[in-house]
């Protein structure tokens, strides 16, 4: 049939709209975030092994800070203790950390998360043999909790791919690309937050409820 209609053109700018897509769809960055975040939290792991004084310094700024002080009054409270890491993850790390700052800077938010993820490699070495005891249950808590991160900076680095280059996510100027990036930003947020949930329960009553009775049985 014969029709004066123009054709339809490709839907160029038709993006993944739910997390799993999004991650498909960019495989590649998204295997190589985790090989940069795992390897640089590693290497700041290894500077605290060997430079002890690099982890006293942390623990110290830890204590100055108050957090310390916080950890020791709600771990006999644990799901108070849960709801205390999951809300300084998302807020702090998550919002402060790596969301806002890609929001008003691209790629900001990347940049200093890589910078707290090589500096929490260096907090966490143990300086006491508890301290290794600890460290089996709360190896989890911090795969779970970096994969989260890792969704999060993926979503800063779309926002900001978008933003800078809108064509790469078929919109016409910058500002439907900054749009565009942000949704999925938002998209992946979701199991980022679901697995900051998971990440907090573990984390409190493992360190609560784990970590005594392996020292009975380590030590």
């Amino acid at each position: 049939m014969i029709t004066d209609r123009a054709p339809s053109p490709p839907a160029t700018d038709a993006l993944p709209r739910r997390p799993l897509p999004i991650i498909r769809a960019n495989l590649r960055v998204t295997l190589i975030a985790n090989a940069v975040t795992y390897g640089l939290f590693l290497v700041g792991f290894a500077l605290g092994l060997l430079f002890p004084e690099l982890t006293r310094a942390q623990a110290a700024g830890l204590e100055q800070d108050g957090t310390g002080e916080l950890v020791r009054s709600l771990i006999s409270s644990p799901w108070l203790f849960a709801l205390t890491i999951l809300g300084v993850n998302v807020l702090r790390l998550s919002l402060a950390t790596i969301v806002l700052p890609s929001m008003i800077v691209p790629f900001a938010g990347i940049a200093l998360f890589l910078w707290w993820v090589l500096t929490t490699g260096i907090t966490l070495v143990p300086g006491v043999e508890i301290g290794w005891v600890a460290l089996i249950p709360h190896s989890l808590t911090v795969v779970i909790e970096l994969q989260a991160y890792i969704l999060l900076a993926l979503g800063a680095y779309l926002l900001g791919r978008s933003w800078l280059l809108p064509s790469t996510v078929g919109a016409h100027n910058r500002r439907q690309g900054y749009l565009r990036g942000l949704g999925q930003l938002g998209w992946l947020s979701l199991p980022a937050l679901a697995l900051l949930v998971v990440g907090a329960i573990w984390e409190a009553f493992s360190l609560a409820y784990l970590v005594h009775p392996l020292a009975t049985w380590l030590l």
